[in-house]
């Protein structure tokens, strides 16, 4: 039951059921915080933030594209089950319910603000803000914000090698949060949903000052592996960076400059953030607000010479940052180690709420984990990370026009287009599984690679066929095998009198509740 709220005190009564704020940036790597050991300050808020809660450093999204890991934070499920396996296969999306369903039933006001991607759709919240990763198209921009957004696709959704020539009021996320205080403002006597989705640190690497200058290029660790990687890493590695060359003129020489407007990015993002959370203190509302902070997947920023993403299963890809805290929540100073997912999401929501698993549900709830209840730790001994929408592989010698899917090359020195998910990175099949220390991963052709992370962490020194790993690979591939039965899909249920037994966190080891 829902208790009705009263105003007092000019802030916002809290309701007994517990708001919901979901915190997403896009393309933002797991490592390139403080708390994870980063040298650079680029998140100081959420770093102190995390210790507030729960955080973990072994989670994972379920597919290193926007669209696949959106749909599957938002229905539990992984994209061979909702066949979501591109960014353009939002349509075909596959589930019972999904979030925004399950809590609108409940009576919760429900919002989007910021870059959708996925599978919802307005008619579906009570309040739709939507951005893309180049402007607002809304008719109450500002006519300073509006040049802004026309700034945004001068940069060929690429890079600004200089400072963005707007104050930080007219970028997105700025913006974005304004709005979203504004809405939950208006919310009165019932508890919410908020997707406060932000589009950045994804390209178009831009920032403005004084987060330009913040962190020069030569402050900034060099990356763990450079384009000398790129043979080792294969094909697909080094279509990326060819291709990224085709399209920009000088992109080797742009990287420093990128990842220096990245981090950028991150510590402005930091900041909009906290006086999203600083808000939330005022209004009275935080008490009683489970908020979650993480992404939907990674970026390259400089590793192998490559930015943003597309080739592989690389960790600087597949592992998010993710934090959780609000009413019932533990406090802890150090990382939680269970490797979890973004289709966890879902499931612990509904435990947070009290609602049952809707029908479909691959996930598994964190709920005991994060109110420090007891849990089978087994149960989250691994991850697995999907790629590839099928297929054969493309090769370098293909009928189909690179063109035609993505590429645009540089023209008499002016910069083209390259768009890093495409036919040649995306095609086939891989699945990867972490396990501790230890990383598998696996395609549709018998081909496998084993790291070592503890002493590879840029994943370059294949272990796969070596003797003394092979009781390792034995291991982990048991563990795919494992993870590949245990995420098909079980739409649609059995019919006439078949019953399947499932467990109420959609856990799979015995355990005790």
């Amino acid at each position: 039951m829902i208790r009705r709220s009263c105003h007092f005190g000019g802030k916002i009564a809290v309701p007994t059921s517990p708001n919901i704020v979901i915190i997403m940036t896009d393309q933002q790597r797991a490592d390139l915080s403080h708390r994870e050991g980063f040298p650079l300050q680029t998140t100081p808020f959420q770093d102190n933030f995390a210790r507030q809660g729960v955080w973990f450093n072994r989670a994972y999204t379920s597919m290193p594209a926007c669209a696949p890991a959106r749909v599957s934070m938002l229905t539990g499920r992984y994209p061979s089950a909702t066949h979501v396996r591109t960014n353009w296969n939002i349509k075909d999306a596959s589930f019972g319910q999904d979030l925004f369903d399950i809590l609108h039933a409940q009576g919760y006001m429900t919002a989007l603000c910021g870059k959708n991607h996925s599978h919802l759709t307005p008619d579906k919240t009570n309040f739709w803000y939507e951005c893309s990763h180049l402007g607002i198209d809304s008719d109450d921009r500002a006519p300073q914000e509006k040049a802004f957004d026309d700034f945004l696709k001068t940069t060929h959704f690429h890079i600004s090698m200089d400072p963005s020539p707007f104050p930080v009021e007219c970028q997105i996320p700025y913006r974005l949060v304004t709005r979203a205080q504004s809405w939950v403002k208006s919310v009165k006597d019932k508890p919410f949903l908020l997707w406060l989705s932000f589009p950045e640190p994804h390209n178009p690497y831009q920032v403005p000052e004084p987060y330009y200058s913040m962190f020069p290029p030569e402050s900034i660790p060099d990356p763990r592996a450079g384009v000398e990687a790129l043979p080792v890493k294969g094909f697909k590695y080094e279509w990326c960076r060819q291709s990224f060359e085709r399209a920009f003129p000088g992109y080797s020489d742009s990287i420093p400059r990128a990842r220096a407007n990245y981090l950028g990015m991150l510590r402005l993002l930091d900041d909009q953030i906290e006086r999203f959370i600083s808000f939330l203190d005022a209004q009275g509302l935080r008490e009683n607000t489970v908020i979650l902070i993480l992404s939907d997947h990674g970026d390259f920023v400089g590793d192998y010479g490559l930015l943003r993403k597309g080739a592989g299963l690389s960790e600087s890809l597949t592992r998010i940052p993710f934090q959780i805290s609000g009413p019932g929540i533990q406090t802890l100073d150090q990382p939680n180690s269970a490797h979890v997912s973004i289709c966890d999401i879902l499931p612990t929501l509904c435990e947070a709420v009290r609602i049952p698993l809707p029908a479909g549900v691959q996930g598994r709830s964190l709920w005991p984990i994060l109110t420090g209840a007891d849990y089978p730790a087994e149960e989250f001994r691994s991850a697995c990370v999907e790629h590839g929408f099928g297929g054969l592989y493309y090769t370098s010698d293909e009928p189909l026009d690179p063109r035609e899917d993505g590429l645009t090359p540089s023209h008499d020195g002016q910069p083209g287009d390259y768009d890093c998910l495409n036919s040649w990175t995306q095609s086939g099949t891989m699945r990867m599984v972490r396990k501790d220390d230890w990383k598998l991963i696996y395609d549709m052709q018998g081909e496998g690679q084993l790291y070592d992370l503890s002493r590879d962490p840029s994943e370059l020194e294949n272990l796969y066929s070596h003797p003394e790993a092979a009781e390792k690979r034995a291991e982990l591939l048991e563990e795919m095998l494992t993870w590949l039965l245990r995420i098909q899909d079980p739409l649609p249920l059995p019919r006439r009198r078949y019953v399947m037994k499932r467990d109420s966190r959609s856990y799979w080891t015995p355990y005790k509740t």
